[in-house]
Order: C-alpha cells, then structure tokens, then sequence
C-alpha cells in the first residue's frame, strides 16, 4: 500500500461503485433484493403475548423463554411472514413475548400466523368411542409436575419407509422428553397416544412397544402432503409453553414512510452541511476528506445491505451519527499535518507524521465508542439494539476511511515539490 498507494485506492473506490450499484439498483435497471426495514420504517404488526410459566421449574425457566422465542420466529417464518422480530420482554409483571411483524396490514392475520395457544401437548387416550377421555400425564421434575410438551421436542423430520415406501414422521426428543416418552409408551403398549397441536387433535398414533432412545416413528394412513404438513407443525408448532395475546397495535405504513423521509432529508442536509464546513474550513484538505465521507457512506450502506442489516429509526441515528464520527477523525489528522507543515516538513513526512501522532487519539475514542455499542448491542432491547449495530459496523468502517482511504488520497494527489538546484 505504500509502494501502490494508486493501484490500492483504485481498487477502493472501485469497491464503492460496486456499493452504489448494490444500494440503488433502481437508478440503474437493475433487479436487486430489497431493503430490510424495520416495523416503525414500513409499518405492520406489533403483538404482545403473556407467557405461562407456571408449570416449568424454576431452573428450566430460561431456556424455555429462548427456546420459546425460537419456535416463534420458525412459526412466522413458516407462514411467510416478513422478516419479524422476536424478542423477550421480562418485567415485575411476568414474562412476555413481543412479536414485530413488518408489512403485515391486517393484524387479524398476524394473530391467526402466530395464534393465540400455539402448544404441542402429548396425551394419553382412555374410554372407546364417545366415553373417549384425553388425559395428561404428569411427569416429576425436581418437586415440581411437567407434561410433555413441545419444549422437549429437538426436531421433526420426514422419512419413508423403506418397505412399504410410505411417508412417515421422525421425531427426536432431547434427554427429558426421551425420560418422559419411554415412561409414556411403556404404559400406553397397543394403545394410541394423542398429539395435540393449538388443543386440536392432528394425530393419534397407536403405541406398537416401549419406546427408548428419544428416537419416534409415526405412521399411518396419512398422505406424503399430511406428513409434510405434520413435520411443520412440529416444527413450527412445538412451543415450551403457553401464550395468550394480551396487546396488539397495526402501525400504519403512511407513519412509517414519513419517518423514513424525514430521518433521510435530515440526514442528507445534515451530511451536506458538514462537506461544506469541510472544504471551507480545510479547503484542499477539506475536498479528501468529503471524497473519503462519500466512499465511506457508500462502503458503510453496502455492508448494511449485503449482511440484511435491519434498519430502523434508531438504526439511522446512528449511522447518521458515525458521518460525523468519521469526519471527526480527518480533522485530528488534518491538523496535526498542518502543525508538522509549519515545523517545515515536506507534504509527504508532514502526512506520516499527521497520520502516526493523530492515530492514538483516534483509536481511543473509537475504541471507547466500540466498548459502547457492543454493550447496547447485547444488554438491550431490540429498538436500542438497531441502533448499536448500525453505530458499531458505521465506527468500523470509519476508521478505516479515516486511516486508509484519507491517507491513500492524499498521498496519490499531494507530492512534494522539487528542490530548485543553483
């Protein structure tokens, strides 16, 4: 890069157009995949569901939550839903489940994609036909009584038999669920076993012998398109616990377009005051450093894009914020240059040496902002969340706009000149 400072900035800003092809296909006739945008951005859903806890321990409690959190997202994705957020909310109040769904208008339809008691529940069949009774059983677990439910569920899959080569559905329960299961079938030999799924009957297979090793097979009379539809259900369906929908609010798209149209127009006037500032404050300096800002937004927007970055609200704040964090960066390197200019170096010394005494400064606060961010980014919830991750990946990129692409402009256009021989 010292030897090539040319070639290596070439190559940047080549990156760059590459990102403003990628960000704006439709200024270009371009097909590309959309922008990922947040619920207050494009408007939608907003639901929230009271979990009960009351029949899991104490110490499982946690992993239920997160395992809970999880067959949601799976549910929703299942019925097409775009990109939802999912998080968990714990308060004095209990626990609850938050379900943020993106361009869904109609909330009657978000409730029905989720629905209100998504549980998966094992039951034992006794009496014949209309005297039939389904009985949970009750399984004891550290003092307290467990039923086996979806929570204890690892995966459902589809097989066929390699006989008859009719469908069937594997299921493989984690090490509680097999404890449960064995004791289930053991008792219930020649007899079906329930499943339930949202209190509705989907299947009642009959018990053909003990079952051990976590490992299940059911078959049946069912068509390959029932199997399929069984596997998601156990897929999707198997929630660790009961939710019922205690809140629910549709946020309109107008709202969310206004915002976005004024967080841009705040940010574009915003952005353009600072390379003014720059190129009349810092003049020839001041036009580097606004050619590394525009190389920057565009490096910055394309990793926002390319890794489906969700934006939001406070996601633009902060990226809006690491513009100025990154122009904040040429300033310090700018004026340590023009200290080392008046101590009658060279352009190209005065740089390095503007370069290496403005670095540490730079690094520090950059750093103390990382630290920052990565704390917001995993002990908050999901609006502060948007905005940290914007902050942290905006920093990243800012340092090396500041300490790469700054200093390749400069050496590639700024050269010393010639000593005059007498």
């Amino acid at each position: 890069m010292q030897r090539h400072p040319g070639l290596v900035l070439s190559f940047i800003i080549l990156v760059a157009i590459l990102a403003a092809f990628f960000i704006f296909p439709q200024n270009f006739g371009l097909r590309n995949s959309p922008w990922r945008l947040g619920l207050d951005l494009v408007g939608g859903s907003h639901l929230i569901y009271k979990i009960d806890l009351t029949k899991v321990p104490s110490g499982d409690q946690n992993s239920v939550l997160n395992g809970l959190r999880d067959v949601i997202e799976k549910r929703v994705n299942l019925f097409g839903v775009s990109e939802p957020q999912v998080f968990l909310s714990r308060s004095a109040d209990g626990d609850n489940l938050i379900v943020e769904l993106a361009g869904i208008k109609d909330i009657k339809d978000a409730i029905k994609t989720i629905g209100e008691t998504p549980l998966l529940e094992f039951k034992e069949v006794q009496g014949n036909g209309s005297s039939t009774e389904f009985i949970t059983p009750l399984f004891t677990v550290n003092g307290a009584q467990v039923t086996l439910t979806g929570r204890h569920i690892k995966s459902a899959q589809l097989n066929f038999d390699n006989t008859t080569s009719k469908p069937e559905v594997a299921i493989s329960f984690n090490d509680e669920g097999a404890g449960f299961f064995e004791k289930m079938t053991a008792d219930n030999v020649g007899k079906p076993i329930a499943i339930f799924l949202d209190n509705n009957l989907i299947e009642a297979p009959v018990v053909q012998q003990k079952i051990s090793g976590g490992q299940a097979v059911i078959t049946g009379s069912f068509t390959l398109k029932e199997a399929k539809a069984m596997v998601e259900r156990f897929n999707a369906g198997a929630l660790p616990a009961p939710i019922t929908l205690i809140n629910q609010q549709t946020i309109s798209a107008t709202l969310g377009t206004n915002s976005l149209e004024k967080a841009l127009l705040a940010g574009t006037i915003g952005t353009l005051l600072v390379m003014i500032f720059m190129v009349v404050y810092y003049r020839f300096f001041g036009v580097f450093a606004v050619a590394a800002l525009i190389i920057y937004i565009l490096l910055t927007l394309g990793i926002f894009k390319l890794f489906s970055v969700t934006m939001t609200l406070a996601g633009l704040a902060g990226f809006i914020l690491t513009i100025g964090m990154a122009v904040d960066a040429n300033i310090l390197i700018f004026e340590r240059i023009k200290e080392e200019r008046k101590k009658g170096l060279a352009f190209s010394s005065s740089i390095n040496e503007g370069f290496k005494r403005a670095w540490s400064s730079i690094r520090d606060s950059n750093i103390s902002t990382i630290i920052t961010a990565v704390i917001l980014y995993f002990f908050t919830s999901s609006f502060v969340k948007g905005f940290a991750l914007t902050l942290l990946i905006g920093v990243l990129v800012s340092m090396f706009s500041a300490i790469t692409t700054t200093r390749l402009l400069l050496k590639a256009f700024i050269k010393d000149k010639p000593v005059s021989k007498t």
